[in-house]
């Protein structure tokens, strides 16, 4: 199961990278999405929780790496006083284990 590299700018300019085991990610992001970051932890939320639930059905466990990368987004969105403000989509790419 090919898991997915993606980059996001934050609205301090910063730039991260976050990781998602699963491709179901593309379903909910695309390089050069912009939006506000209240939709993108929202999209995140139900992205990575899809994820770790295919990587459960698959192996029989769900992926902590999901888990704890969701949980890091949702901490850097409360850096933000203005939740109105954007997150871009940088690029994402695959990545085999």
């Amino acid at each position: 199961m090919p898991a997915v590299n993606f980059h996001v700018r934050w609205p301090d300019g910063k730039e991260e990278k976050c990781y998602s085991p699963s491709t179901v990610i593309y379903d909910y992001f695309k390089p050069g999405d912009a939006m506000p970051m209240s939709e993108f932890i929202r999209r995140a939320d139900e992205a990575l929780t899809l994820a770790s639930e295919r990587v459960a059905s698959r192996y029989g466990y769900r992926c902590s790496s999901a888990a704890d990368q969701l949980s890091q987004l949702k901490r850097r969105v409360t850096e933000f006083k203005d939740q109105g403000r954007e997150v871009v989509v940088m690029s994402m790419s695959e990545i085999s284990h």
